[in-house]
């Protein structure tokens, strides 16, 4: 068994690399290592696997679709973790191309690959972009989708109608993972948690759009990796000649407001926020909630761990990390 995950070097990706290794699943990672974010953060992580004897990394773009078709033959991968892609709604606003190149044009090359190579199950990233405007509450994956309010969230429905067609056409086991706000160690910096932990510890004003009153359904890297780790054996059946595709919302399934996220990150820093209040952004929606009865129904699993326990976490390890930032004795440093 070995398994290929692309963009490995990325949060998710890492975690998920890091589970499997130590698991002794034979994992080969790929990343291009773009400067979307600090390629210093990335290259710590991949420094952590590095350490797997299970690990193996190569600095691969996914756009390039000649190299990614050695790798799929030089290796014969069993299944296919597929995360590697442009990130972040506001940055699409801006940079609308590069969403076209790595959503787009890597994720058919990855198909591609996954068809010339065939795979018994390819997991790929979605997101609850794809919801939209929609206003039913909770989401769930019965639900329209037509509405994308961000080109990155178009990329992502797209990704979704591009690994049914081809499921359809080539057979492919195909599960796509729409994530609900993911958070914890080794996160993003363009994530909320890290911006506002940053601006706290600095004694700058953290911004909060819409007034603080959007709602996310906030969900921690550990229980997304056990809900990835369960689903990888368990790819969607051929049934009736229809497609051997699926898709499941993968969120804690409990909204919280902005305003409550933040005072839960101010009592485990031990520091009261400044706050800056601005107007909602282009692009952003005002709340997500995640239906997560599908994919407990189907892996027996659903995410668990709490707010205050996630936001702790993530803050420990921050202060690990970045141990020239001080942070108050509540938290466990001086």
């Amino acid at each position: 068994m070995t398994v290929l995950i692309t963009g490995v070097a990325g949060f998710i990706g890492f975690h998920m690399a890091m589970k499997l290794c130590r698991q002794g699943v034979q994992v080969v990672g790929i990343d291009n290592l773009n400067d979307y974010y600090s390629v210093d953060l990335k290259r710590a992580r991949l420094a952590q696997l590095e350490n797997l004897p299970a690990f193996e990394f190569q600095q691969l773009d996914i756009v390039d679709r000649r190299s990614l078709s050695g790798l799929f033959s030089s290796h014969g991968f069993s299944e296919v973790i597929h995360l590697a892609a442009q990130a972040g709604v506001r940055y699409s606003i801006d940079n609308p191309s590069v969403y076209a190149d790595a959503n787009l044009v890597g994720f058919l090359n990855v198909l591609e690959a996954c068809r010339a190579h065939p795979v018994k199950h390819l997991i790929y990233a979605s997101s609850s972009s794809v919801y939209g405007a929609n206003t039913k509450m909770p989401f769930a994956v019965e639900d329209a989708v037509e509405q994308p309010v961000s080109l990155y969230a178009a990329t992502k429905r797209a990704n979704e109608l591009m690994a049914y067609s081809y499921s359809h056409l080539y057979r492919i086991p195909a599960t796509g993972l729409r994530f609900f706000t993911v958070y914890g160690p080794w996160g993003r910096p363009d994530m909320a948690l890290f911006k506002f932990t940053r601006a706290i510890l600095a004694g700058e004003p953290i911004d909060l759009y819409h007034d603080g009153e959007m709602a996310r359904d906030f969900t921690y890297i550990d229980d997304i990796v056990e809900s990835m780790n369960r689903l990888l054996p368990r790819p969607p059946p051929l049934v009736d000649g229809v497609a051997p595709s699926q898709l499941f919302n993968i969120g804690r399934g409990e909204p919280v407001k902005l305003l409550d996220f933040v005072r839960c990150l101010e009592s485990a820093l031990g520091i009261q926020a400044k706050r800056n209040c601005l107007p909602l952004q282009p692009g952003d929606v005002l709340h997500t909630w995640a239906d997560v009865s599908g994919l407990a129904q189907w892996i027996d699993f659903s995410p668990q761990t709490g707010l205050e326990q996630g936001v702790a976490e993530f803050v420990r390890w921050y202060g690990d990390f970045y141990p020239g930032k001080k942070l108050m004795t509540a938290s466990g440093w001086a």
